[in-house]
């Protein structure tokens, strides 16, 4: 949308009420190059004696202000995107997981991506902590994809950087963990257990550079807390078998589910398996 400020000209060539806009416009536009309180110009048309220019200061401020800011908007957003459109076509990505939320943040995030899930047997790999846990599995997963693209030969040399994005997520609840529930009653009573109470989420992100064999990774926590679930709610969780999918029975974004959380304290992003700030921050350090 262009703007429709009147030329130099044809503001001082005005007579009469004009000549008053014109010098509006003036103060307004040297209040913000020097960055002068819109109210200090205002006390100084005031003081002038221009009554009828303050009766159309308002429409004058929007006038000004409003294509300033959104020529300015625009263009720093179009620097941005062109930024990462051009750091992005430098490397391709592949997701270790078959998580829809993860494949849901990871494109709402604007990366394309291959997917290659991981065959390994999670409850093989124990460790105390559930950091450790997040980040041994993350490993475990990594390895098992890398191994898979050496037997298929596609670990080729290549001119464009592969990062392989692998993740992990855990519910600690009351001081145990919570991975995904194997039975009805494990998952009933997982749900039914955060009724009214909050439990912690721990989730890693590993990014492993297959061109380099850089890896960074990290983990993240997050804690939800939950108003009472209807055992009704919990019984059409488990009939739709959704709450075996995921770490804890704990599907946030769910619908049977959302209504009842009363607050997350930490990322989203976390609950859901994959944290796009940390994910930002180890792709940059992978590279």
């Amino acid at each position: 949308m262009r703007s429709s400020l009147p030329s130099n000209d044809d503001v001082f060539q005005s007579q009469g009420n004009d000549n008053i806009l014109a010098h509006v416009l003036f103060c307004l536009v040297k209040s913000r190059r020097s960055e002068r309180p819109l109210c200090l110009v205002t006390a100084h048309i005031y003081c002038l004696g221009y009554l009828h220019a303050m009766m159309r200061l308002a429409s004058l401020t929007t006038m000004l202000t409003a294509p300033i800011v959104r020529v300015a908007s625009l263009r720093k957003c179009s620097l941005q995107e062109r930024e990462m459109d051009m750091c992005k076509s430098s490397y391709k990505i592949i997701l270790g997981s078959s998580s829809m939320a993860r494949r849901q943040i990871l494109a709402e995030m604007g990366y394309e991506f291959s997917i290659m899930t991981a065959d390994i047997d999670e409850k093989s790999i124990r460790k105390e902590k559930p950091e450790e846990l997040v980040m041994a599995l993350a490993h475990a997963k990594a390895d098992a994809i890398i191994t898979r693209l050496q037997s298929l030969g596609h670990l080729e040399e290549n001119a464009r950087a592969t990062l392989l994005i692998t993740a992990d997520t855990v519910v600690l609840y009351k001081g145990m963990i919570r991975e995904k529930p194997t039975s009805k009653e494990e998952a009933w009573n997982f749900i039914k257990g955060y009724s009214g109470g909050h439990a912690a989420v721990i989730g890693s992100v590993l990014v492993s550079n297959l061109t380099t064999g850089t890896r960074k990774g990290a983990w993240e926590t997050a804690e939800v807390y939950f108003h009472e679930i209807p055992d009704e709610v919990i019984d059409s969780l488990i009939e739709e078998e959704v709450t075996f999918k995921v770490a804890g029975g704990l599907m946030l974004e769910h619908p049977l589910t959302s209504p009842f959380v009363e607050a997350v304290v930490g990322s989203t992003d976390t609950v859901m398996g994959l944290s796009t700030s940390l994910t930002e921050k180890l792709i940059a350090e992978a590279l």
